[in-house]
């Protein structure tokens, strides 16, 4: 949660360095509305002077002014988020619940029963639970991980291999069930910082027709059980063109199965 927060306050700032420059660019001054029997003008403002009426051949003017005060009323929104956040992180404790028995003197840990698993503890039941994988075609390459898993392609291999040497959890194609079907997720990842299950797919083939027709329903399939895309789902891509691109995959995996 801390990292989500810091995230967050990141983001945020970078937006309101980016507003500013974008407000720079807008023409100086401010516009307000007066409304008068039933209707509305617009007014030119220079601090808190009235220069002019608006007019239909001001469009332009009036355009630019009130994406001015919107993007204003952003920052602003914006630059109370960061405040707020920056008190909740200096307030956040620096040891979660979950993390006590972790942390304890081994002399303690030794006697203490805990109530809530540790990181490690979680992650290793939840690995344990056993599953049915979907079946290989007798002709199918043999392709193996690091932990000895057969998986279906060369850029599974690198994928598993890169979750596996940075400690996230995950099961390969364990099956979920879709209404009165069964899917098989490509990876099925235990994201720790919030302990929920996500799920990864790798479209490997995106030049093949044959293979792309069926991402859009097997994307419906998720949302009908309400995985949705960039929340609990995630997307890689690449095609003989434009194969795997392993530094964008490390970055990948680091912003979203943290």
């Amino acid at each position: 949660m801390l990292d989500i927060l810091k995230k967050r306050k990141e983001l945020l700032s970078r937006t309101i360095d980016r507003l500013d420059e974008k407000i720079d660019s807008l023409p100086e001054g401010s516009i307000r509305v007066k409304h008068k029997a039933g209707t509305f003008h617009y007014l030119y403002y220079q601090g808190d002077k009235t220069i002019k009426y608006l007019r239909k051949n001001d469009s332009e003017t009036i355009k630019n002014l009130i994406q001015k005060k919107y993007l204003k009323l952003v920052q602003k929104a914006a630059k109370q988020e960061v405040k707020a956040l920056s008190k909740a992180i200096e307030l956040y404790p620096k040891t979660r619940m979950e993390r006590v028995y972790e942390e304890l003197p081994s002399e303690l840990k030794e006697h203490a029963l805990p109530i809530i698993p540790d990181d490690d503890q979680f992650a290793a039941k939840w690995q344990a639970e056993p599953f049915k994988p979907k079946p290989f075609r007798k002709d199918a390459p043999k392709l193996y991980t690091l932990k000895g898993e057969r998986v279906r392609s060369k850029s599974e291999v690198i994928i598993a291999d890169r979750l596996f040497a940075k400690g996230i959890p995950y099961k390969y194609e364990c099956p979920l069930r879709v209404g009165n079907g069964i899917i098989h997720p490509d990876f099925t990842i235990l994201r720790m910082s919030d302990r929920k299950v996500v799920y990864y797919e790798h479209c490997g083939k995106m030049t093949d027709p044959e293979y792309t027709k069926d991402i859009p329903e097997r994307a419906n399939k998720y949302a009908r059980i309400g995985i949705f895309q960039g929340d609990r789902l995630f997307y890689t891509f690449e095609s003989a063109e434009c194969p795997l691109d392993i530094e964008a995959l490390n970055t990948f995996i680091e912003s979203n199965f943290r």
